[in-house]
């Protein structure tokens, strides 16, 4: 084999490598070039993303896909000093969502090494729907990651939780998930207040729940999830702890 030929095959290869990268970042695919050819609805995909526990370069980005959404994308930025606002800054990657909750929520992992503004979009009866932007912060506020949590139990196995910012106190929102045994979700509410009661929408602001949720089952395991949000939708304090009703 000539130089030559063996430089063309190495090209060859580099190229089919990168294209069949799952995480391959589309620079050809600008959001901007999706939205000037779609009706959009901007603030409308309920999303965050948060760091991970065991490697400091991973973020998973979350979101609620409403039933009967299609084409889940993920859009990032090239770094966060760019303009959050602009479309033309945003490139596809080439990543598929997995299941979390059994599929009721989906998530994208991410592996970078800096920190990005993010957005998701799907389409719901034929309108392209737009996350707000994502603010990436693994590296300067990695996601605290706990099991405090204040379970007070009743006589009507509705049970009260609340909570405590943790390192850092500039959340706006806590999304509170109660699931069961099977992974399954039966609640999901966001509220402003460090306070949540099963089920009990008092002080809910917002509520992705489909129907009505069952009665716990007081001798039953359960999960109880929340995520402290902050304005820019970066998951500060992440919770879990498993209680019985």
């Amino acid at each position: 084999m000539t130089k030559t030929n063996y430089i063309v095959l190495m090209l060859c290869c580099t190229l089919y490598a990168c294209n069949n990268d799952e995480n391959t970042i589309e620079l050809d695919k600008s959001l901007a070039s999706l939205v000037v050819t779609n009706e959009i609805e901007i603030d409308n995909v309920i999303a965050c993303a948060s760091g991970s526990k065991s490697n400091q370069n991973t973020v998973i980005a979350y979101l609620y896909p409403r039933p009967g959404v299609t084409d889940i994308r993920y859009y990032e930025t090239s770094g966060i000093d760019v303009d959050k606002d602009n479309y033309q800054n945003y490139f596809r990657v080439n990543i598929e969502p997995s299941n979390i909750f059994n599929g009721y929520l989906k998530k994208f992992t991410r592996i970078i090494s800096e920190e990005k503004w993010v957005i998701i979009t799907f389409f719901e009866e034929s309108k392209l729907h737009l996350s707000n932007p994502i603010r990436l912060k693994h590296m300067t506020k990695p996601t605290e990651f706990s099991n405090e949590v204040s379970i007070t139990k009743d006589m009507e196995a509705m049970p009260s939780f609340s909570w405590n910012d943790g390192f850092f106190d500039d959340n706006k929102i806590y999304f509170q998930v109660v699931s069961d045994d099977k992974n399954e979700l039966l609640s999901g509410t966001y509220t402003f207040q460090k306070q949540f009661q099963y089920y009990k929408t008092d002080n809910v602001i917002l509520n992705i729940t489909q129907g009505t949720p069952p009665q716990l089952n007081p001798i039953n395991s359960y999960d109880f999830t929340l995520m402290g949000v902050s304005e820019d939708n970066w998951v500060n304090l992440f919770i879990e702890k498993n209680f019985t009703p």
